[in-house]
């Protein structure tokens, strides 16, 4: 079916004349009741009866004019949807992190941004930071959050967020008659590790290079809950992020402890594939998301 046809004999019903349905189409009356004569000779059959001005249907017409109502009301409801795309309304965004950020952090932007944007569906998932990489790589997501830089000629990649990490350890330890710790201190520690690849187990690895430490690395978790819970017990001490450790550190089930020299710190990083096309809804959440970390930053140091 001709559905420029159709929508001639459509809108010169609904508007109850031909120069309506011309002025409204943007074309000639003659060219209207064009469409109508061809539209009934292809069918061979009669839709519009005229007498005068005045239009009538046949029982043909009646049925068509029903039918292409809901068509064009369907036409006005996808192009209202696609409006809705264009005007950023609508949209699915995926998101990979890492855990710490995922966990801590993810949380505030992404409910900052669902209640801006209602009809923009967000999903979050929590990885390693290597499928994080992978996942960004393969254009499997559309942005992602890193915990220490990952150089790739595919990836953009843009310093976030800073945050403080301390050592974490049981009441009991004897690290607790210290006020600050040196390098040293940490020979043969059982140190509770995260999984490899893990900002945290660098930075412990790089300690123990750099100051020829030799620690026994006992235990090792793919998650934060599953290290403080260890460390609680009584297993060994763990490096971890000072804001993941806060609420035990508060209630006295963890103690933390920092170096003498200078504390540890560790950044956050986004990331998006470079041939990515950045929409606006996604230039959205990427603007209010560094706008996020510049309040926190504010706030923290």
């Amino acid at each position: 079916m001709n559905l420029n046809q159709l929508k001639i004999f459509y809108l010169a019903i609904k508007q109850g004349s031909l120069s309506a349905a011309a002025d409204e189409l943007n074309i000639t009356q003659p060219a209207v009741t064009k469409g109508i004569q061809r539209l009934q000779e292809y069918y061979e059959v009669k839709f519009v009866e005229r007498f005068g001005r005045k239009l009538e249907l046949t029982f043909a017409g009646k049925g068509l004019y029903e039918i292409s109502e809901k068509i064009f009301e369907l036409e006005g409801l996808a192009e209202d949807y696609l409006r809705d795309f264009q005007q950023h309304k609508r949209g699915h965004i995926r998101i990979v992190s890492s855990e710490t950020f995922g966990t801590h952090y993810l949380p505030f932007i992404v409910n900052r941004y669902s209640l801006a944007n209602p009809q923009i569906r967000l999903t979050v998932k929590i990885l390693p930071n290597e499928d994080v990489v992978k996942r960004t790589v393969a254009h499997l997501t559309d942005l992602g959050f890193l915990s220490y830089p990952f150089e790739h000629k595919n990836l953009f990649l843009k310093e976030l967020l800073e945050e403080r990490l301390v050592i974490i350890f049981s009441p009991e330890h004897h690290f607790s008659q210290k006020d600050k710790i040196e390098p040293y201190d940490l020979e043969g520690q059982s140190i509770i590790m995260h999984e490899k690849g893990a900002a945290p187990q660098m930075i412990i690895d790089e300690l123990v290079r750099k100051n020829n430490v030799s620690i026994f690395k006992y235990l090792e978790f793919s998650n934060n809950e599953a290290i403080k819970r260890a460390v609680e017990s009584g297993v060994g001490i763990a490096i971890i992020s000072e804001k993941v450790a806060s609420e035990e550190i508060k209630s006295g089930k963890l103690k933390a402890i920092q170096f003498s020299d200078a504390p540890i710190r560790r950044k956050f990083y986004m990331v998006y594939n470079t041939d990515k096309f950045i929409s606006a809804s996604l230039q959205s959440l990427i603007d209010s998301t560094f706008r996020w970390a510049a309040r926190f930053l504010q706030v923290s140091f």
